[in-house]
């Protein structure tokens, strides 16, 4: 290090104890974050940095061009009181009272680092939250009528603030009685052991709360004030992010659950360690864990569930081993000891998968190829590594493509129904599969530069009959894709109106943004509160930021942000616009558009889609199972109005016996029209149950498959 790299170091320490110094003394009275009968959390030196830097990035990059300025500074209140309680069921009048004098003060604290004010918010939340848990307790054993014909509201987030404890207390007696009235209608003789279990974990849980936990919470409240998709993610958080998104980690390949202070495994991943080696089961407890051949084992009853995870994950080829007690036994019982060797497991079940279905119309037999997939992922990581088998959407479609054109159907349909988006690359790379080059996706950055993303790929994968299945929560990448599939004309989009995400993030690891100087800093300022740093290597030391960038555009010029895409042939809506998507978002970018770019399209299948649509509106008007789909968003839209339930146990229970009679009633009906046998009171659903949007959309390809015949229209690569 040159001498004048080290004077500049040493400045920046300098103005960064000054800067500590300053906060004290500036204008607002500093804030005493402690809160007696809380866990009184502080933050930490590492956090302030944190909250200091993502200042600069949110108004020197964001596609907003945003000024963290009061008006910000009021939507962080009010989104961290949501946040916090969104129910109002924990604070109370006194206390909105007290953190209204900060409504205006949450942007300087923010740019100075300051997160005391925040952090004493989260500790008076934690103390009314643990007061409640505990006064909760402390009236299980009461007796209850449950023959009188009182009403529990258990949504107030239209309703004020409780005025006192006193008033709460009267709101949390009859959620103790609900409580119980759940437990007795469900059978269960001894509820009041039971409840009382209930809440003696959720209060061993909110004991383990940690200062990273209120951090995430903080940051979600500041990020989302300025726009809903850019989020900072803590370490650990952003471990799972990262992971999600490759569809791949490194551990032992089982999922845990914890379950009265102790750690369950729910599933064993299929291909994965636990899974080859057989010597883990679904419901087996974990008590004990060591590191290699001969670590020590460290107790973990008790432990908050990511520490425990922590601790059985790890880098592939390496020991882990676990002290069980198998499934059934008593916690008393002599663990058994398992040792695994960690390795690569691959998320298969959230992979894109195929179906083959059948389907008859018009007395032709068509076989329709069914992909479903759930997300738009990429092994980053690994591509990096220039891994030849790396995950991705893309690589698994075309395998699946290959093997559907051996089996030689008809058609394909892809669902993208709630498959939130994912890498734009992949959205980029699954078009190309179904065109032979040209534009994908137009993409503005906050400099107004527009840049065309294209697939460069000549090759084509399947140039037959195809359709795209979407839904209001289809977003991002998925929105992608099939607006391009639509602007090409190369095949029919069918569904509801889209989510409305078409804003683009860039994932940013905090530790390249801040710099040395900042890091020394934090060792002549560390203490034995700030965190320990996760050592996994897809854990970022200073977490990851996904901060919006850009906007996507459809090649045709339209933004596909609020708006979404409109379906060609589409299906009535479940979830109405006002409550989900991006147009129920305040802090949503508005919709625009731009030029369009050159390309041409494949087809004009114009005349095609209209006869289409004609012919479903047709069957839809004779079809009992649409007819059943409108009583459904009906009975939706009235239970999701509802706020309040009654404590009358023989009126809740004929409530309730009615409602799942005419549930059974219509999942027999809908069974019947498909042949299939009834299913008796209590019988569950089986996983292949009817799905009328599918079942209508097979049915609109097997009609563009027939038209197209008729029709002889070829798609002009």
């Amino acid at each position: 290090m040159d001498l004048k790299t080290l004077k500049d170091m040493l400045k920046r320490i300098f103005i960064g104890l000054f800067l500590i110094a300053a906060i004290a003394c500036r204008g607002n009275s500093p804030v005493n974050p402690a809160v007696e009968g809380s866990n009184n959390l502080q933050p930490t030196a590492k956090q302030s940095l944190i909250a200091r830097e993502v200042v600069k990035l949110l108004e020197n990059f964001h596609y907003k061009k945003i000024d963290i300025n009061d008006s910000i500074s009021s939507v962080i209140l009010d989104n961290y009181l949501k946040s916090l309680d969104e129910g109002r069921n924990y604070l109370i009048a006194a206390d909105i009272k007290e953190f209204e004098q900060y409504r205006h003060r949450l942007d300087d604290d923010l740019r100075d680092g300051d997160l005391n004010t925040l952090f004493r918010m989260f500790n008076v939340f934690q103390k009314r939250y643990e007061e409640r848990l505990r006064f909760s307790l402390s009236k299980v054993d009461s007796t209850y009528d449950f023959s009188t014909n009182e009403t529990y509201i258990y949504d107030r987030s239209k309703m004020p603030w409780f005025s006192s404890n006193t008033a709460a207390d009267e709101s949390w007696i009859k959620r103790v009685k609900y409580d119980l009235l759940n437990l007795k209608l469900a059978g269960s003789e001894d509820r009041v052991d039971k409840l009382k279990q209930r809440y003696e974990n959720l209060l061993s849980q909110s004991r383990k709360t940690n200062s990273q936990d209120a951090f995430q919470i903080m940051m979600d409240a500041f990020t989302q004030s300025v726009d809903p998709h850019t989020n900072y993610f803590v370490p650990n958080n952003a471990q799972r992010f990262n992971e999600e998104m490759a569809r791949t980690f490194e551990g032992i390949g089982a999922r845990l659950q914890l379950e009265n202070e102790v750690v369950k495994i729910v599933e064993i991943i299929p291909g994965g360690p636990a899974f080859k080696a057989k010597t883990l089961h679904v419901n087996d407890r974990i008590v004990g864990v060591a590191q290699g051949d001969d670590g020590e084992f460290l107790d973990i009853t008790g432990w908050r569930l990511d520490a425990t995870v922590a601790k059985i994950k790890g880098p592939a080829g390496t020991i882990v081993r676990l002290k069980i007690i198998p499934a059934g036994q008593e916690l008393s019982a002599k663990p058994k000891i398992v040792s695994l060797k960690r390795d690569k497991v691959v998320l298969e079940e959230q992979s894109a998968k195929k179906e083959i279905k059948t389907i008859t119309s018009n007395g032709k037999t068509y076989r329709i190829g069914l992909i479903t997939i759930p997300g738009f992922y990429v092994d980053f990581k690994a591509l990096r590594a220039k891994d030849p088998n790396y995950k991705s959407t893309t690589r698994d479609v075309r395998l699946i493509l290959d093997t559907l054109k051996q089996e030689k159907v008809d058609g394909v349909l892809i669902d993208l129904r709630s498959n939130g988006g994912g890498s734009l690359l992949e959205a980029i790379e699954l078009t190309g599969l179904f065109i032979k080059t040209g534009p994908v996706v137009q993409v503005r950055d906050a400099r107004n530069n527009i840049e065309v993303d294209k697939d460069e790929d000549a090759g084509v994968y399947w140039t037959g009959p195809l359709g795209v299945m979407v839904d209001r929560f289809s977003a991002s990448a998925s929105e992608i894709f099939a607006g391009a599939i639509q602007d090409y004309q190369r095949g029919v989009i069918l569904g509801t109106q889209t989510y409305g995400k078409g804003t683009v993030q860039s994932a940013i690891d905090m530790s390249r943004v801040i710099g040395p100087a900042d890091k020394l800093l934090l060792l002549a300022q560390k203490n034995e509160k700030d965190q320990v740093v996760i050592n996994e290597e897809n854990a970022p030391e200073f977490g990851q930021i996904n901060l919006t960038m850009a906007k996507f555009y459809r090649i045709s010029g339209s933004s596909t942000q609020h708006k979404g895409i409109i379906p060609d042939i589409q299906f009535p809506m479940i979830f109405p616009a006002d409550q989900f998507g991006e147009s129920s978002e305040p802090s949503a970018l508005p919709w625009d558009e731009i030029k369009p770019t050159a390309y041409k399209p494949l087809a004009n299948l114009a005349a095609v889609k209209k006869q289409l649509a004609s012919v479903h509106e047709k069957r839809m008007k004779s079809s009992p199972e649409y007819k059943y789909l409108l009583q459904d968003i009906e009975q939706f839209k009235k239970r999701n109005a509802e706020t309040s339930v009654t404590l009358n146990e023989a009126k809740l229970k004929k409530e309730r016996d009615e409602r799942e009679a005419q549930t059974l009633a219509r999942d027999n009906q809908r069974r019947a029209l498909k042949g299939l046998p009834p299913l008796k009171k209590g019988e569950a659903k089986p996983k292949d149950d009817t799905d009328f949007i599918e079942d209508e959309s097979l049915q609109v390809m097997a009609d563009f498959i027939e038209l197209g015949k008729q029709e002889r229209f070829s798609l002009q690569y």
